[in-house]
């Protein structure tokens, strides 16, 4: 059964940046669809950024040009480079793995940005 563990969550102030980091246990993702997600408070859950396993790339509107995904599948990591972090982007962060049409999560690492 997949395991996925966030990491790098944090408090970290306006202008600042953070790197998240989900390693995947119990599957190989080399070719699955990898993902962030965030919910803050109040708010539905909401796409950060995916990649596919051929590197192509989506991100969230709010988040574009700020927000990096990357993959490196020998590690079976997925990372999330945030810069220019504003306090709207405080939220849980998810990680998900989408495999033939079925998302598994993880628990999800809080990121506070302090205006």
């Amino acid at each position: 059964q997949v395991q996925l563990a966030e990491s790098g969550g944090g408090l970290v102030q306006a202008g600042g940046s953070l790197r998240l980091s989900c390693a995947a246990s119990g599957t190989i993702i080399r070719l699955d669809r990898m993902g962030w997600h965030r919910q803050s408070p109040g708010s539905q859950r909401e796409l950060v950024a995916q990649i596919r396993s051929d590197g192509s790339t989506d991100y969230g509107d709010s988040v574009k040009g700020r927000f990096t995904i990357s993959r490196d599948d020998a590690k079976n990591t997925v990372n999330l480079q945030m810069n220019s972090l504003k306090s709207e982007d405080t939220a849980v962060y998810y990680c998900a793995r989408t495999r033939y049409g079925r998302t598994d999560w993880g628990q999800g690492t809080q990121v506070t940005v302090s205006s």
